[in-house]
């Protein structure tokens, strides 16, 4: 099986040579360079240049001369060898041999995403190495990995969210094949593969397209990070076309099965049809035959996205990262209150109650961290597999001062109920790497710029400015210094340490989340794969949580208990359980004692 996705920019190979085609709408003059010749690129309708040369073969490096100066590389460079500001390199897509002909995906709701960083998952830091811990993960219970952005980005190290060259994969983390070998394997067993994209903006440093494409970006509409993009002005529709192709061709010539898009909040446009909504249209109708699964962080909370056919499937986009569900969980488990936690520290149990069984905490209301800014569309008619659960994911990690995980700030018993509210409830769980053994290892953050750059210094005071509104971080601050995110020992100290697993407490918490996804797939999956009736939650006692999910294949039911002393509560004798914290006793009603729960499940009718 070989597969290439053909669209009208980059390189092409054809038949009668490689085709190169740059749209370049406010460049006075464009010559390509194509080992080491040079080639005048005369301009055609539209600011497009193109040419197609006999010679041009795989392997073949080139770049553009813009204006007889500025050499760049192609934007849809299909691989940089030399980073982002060297000569492209020409890739025939097919001269891979794909051995997964048959696969045509999974059903959304047995997902279990495990959000993974390349460069730090492994030692090495490759999409080879990656591969051979796939196994390992299945048996574990994960059915798909999800990879932070890929996109070529500036520099051997970085989280990716700074890439500039979308249809590349970095090379620090091996060639295009490497890539596909890796999600090749991951179908063989079983595996779905999600990918993170950036469709929000472009990184500070290897962007070239203002030098011959200034009408990609548009001043009408502002972005943090600088004018937007282009997607509803006077040459919109190319700049559309660039970023449905970039879905496009993840999902068919590297068969990704979904695409998690970065923050779509901060994606502007005007336009009648949205730029997210082409996106989802063009992707389910080019593969109607495959389970493509579309995935947004929106921190507008906008159901709209979400929304069921008659059918129960997703419309446009599959499920979102519930953010909301996070901040409650980490308020309940460590105290914090400070920066956007202060919207969940008030009525902290009603709002984990909500977010359990409606989807968003905020569907309208207004919020304190933003002051009063009414946020969020209703989302109860959703199911919860329209929402993405998480404890930890690398924001939340990363984005901390010293890139703590949840196993620094809050002690095992009550982590051990939070893992089970996780993976036992019929949201969609997501795990951040290592999580499934509570590594001990911090998610920093780090970027590869030099000391002699002036990125260096503003992502340096960018950093201690960030955690200016957290006063934990600002009180610990003052006697460790925050880490450097541009030393490349920020990436080093984030690499994780494989062997932890095998040790207490690590090896007990492997365990435990084994048996909790086991019990998920058994219990949990089959009630989801029907349809969803609705949820209510309820306190039946200060610091008693009670949430229930009806579905046509039954009854789902959690009861927990959050408080510092036990509590007595009634569970209908018909209800099974397939979950509980130990201590619990079960009589004429249920004792539980302080940070203990279990989860339940009745028949349907």
């Amino acid at each position: 099986m070989r597969r290439a996705h053909a669209m009208p920019f980059g390189a092409e190979m054809t038949a009668g040579g490689t085709r190169f085609a740059l749209w370049a709408p406010t460049a006075q003059d464009v010559s390509l360079l194509l080992d080491g010749a040079e080639i005048p690129m005369p301009e055609a309708q539209g600011g497009w240049r193109e040419f197609v040369a006999p010679s041009a073969r795989a392997g073949s490096r080139y770049g553009f001369r813009i204006d007889g100066k500025l050499v760049v590389p192609d934007p849809a460079s299909r691989w940089q060898p030399d980073d982002v500001h060297g000569l492209s390199q020409v890739i025939d897509p097919r001269a891979y041999d794909w051995s997964d002909a048959g696969w045509k995906g999974r059903p959304w709701e047995e997902t279990v995403l495990y959000e993974l960083h390349v460069g730090t998952v492994t030692r090495e830091g490759t999409f080879a190495a990656l591969t051979g811990k796939l196994d390992a993960l299945k048996e574990t219970g994960i059915t798909a990995i999800e990879f932070m952005p890929i996109a070529d980005f500036p520099g051997r190290r970085g989280w990716g969210y700074d890439g500039v060259l979308p249809f590349a994969p970095d090379a620090a983390y091996g060639a295009p094949d490497d890539l596909k070998r890796l999600i090749d394997r991951a179908h063989v067993i079983g595996m779905m593969v999600f990918l993170d994209v950036v469709y929000n903006h472009f990184g500070p440093s290897g962007n070239y397209l203002h030098a011959y494409a200034e009408k990609f970006f548009t001043d009408r509409h502002q972005t943090p990070w600088g004018a937007g993009i282009n997607f509803d002005g006077t040459n919109g529709r190319t700049v559309r076309d660039f970023f449905v192709h970039n879905a496009l061709y993840w999902l068919e010539e590297y068969h990704i099965d979904g695409l998690r898009l970065d923050a779509v909040h901060a994606i502007l446009d005007d336009s009648e049809t949205h730029i997210l909504g082409e996106i989802a249209t063009r992707a389910r109708n080019a593969f109607p035959d495959r389970e493509i699964h579309l995935v947004l962080e929106n921190d507008a909370n906008e159901a709209r996205w979400l929304e069921r056919g008659r059918d129960h499937r997703p419309k446009l986009y599959t499920a979102q990262w519930n953010d909301d569900l996070h901040h409650c969980w980490h308020t309940l488990l460590t105290g914090e209150s400070d920066g956007y936690y202060v919207d969940y520290a008030v009525r902290l149990l009603e709002r984990l109650g909500r977010a359990l069984a409606e989807g968003f905490v905020y569907q309208g209301e207004g919020s304190a961290h933003r002051q009063g800014e009414p946020r969020g569309e209703p989302s109860k008619h959703l199911p919860p597999s329209a929402f993405i659960s998480f404890l930890q994911n690398h924001d939340q990690i990363g984005n901390r001062a010293y890139g703590d995980r949840l196993t620094s700030l809050t002690p095992p018993e009550r982590l051990s109920l939070a893992r089970a509210g996780l993976l036992l409830a019929p949201q969609i769980p997501l795990i951040f790497m290592g999580e499934e053994w509570a590594s001990s290892t911090p998610f920093l953050f780090f970027v590869d710029f030099s000391d002699d750059e002036p990125l260096a210094k503003a992502v340096r005071e960018g950093r201690r400015r960030e955690f200016a509104a957290f006063r934990s971080f600002g009180e610990h601050g003052e006697v460790r210094e925050i880490p450097d995110p541009t030393r490349e020992d920020s990436l080093r100290q984030s690499c994780l340490d494989w062997s932890e697993a095998t040790l207490e407490p690590h090896a007990g918490a492997l365990a435990e989340t084994r048996t909790l996804l086991a019990i998920r797939q058994r219990e949990i999956v089959p009630l989801t794969l029907t349809r969803f009736r609705g949820a209510a939650y309820r306190e039946p006692e200060p610091g008693v949580l009670d949430v229930v999910w009806q579905f046509d294949g039954g009854t789902l039911r959690l009861l927990a208990n959050f408080s510092d002393a036990g509590a007595e509560v009634q569970l209908d004798e018909s209800l099974h359980l397939i979950w509980q914290s130990p201590g619990i006793v079960r009589d004429e009603s249920v004792s539980l004692p302080s940070w203990a729960g279990l989860f339940a499940k009745g028949t349907a009718g």
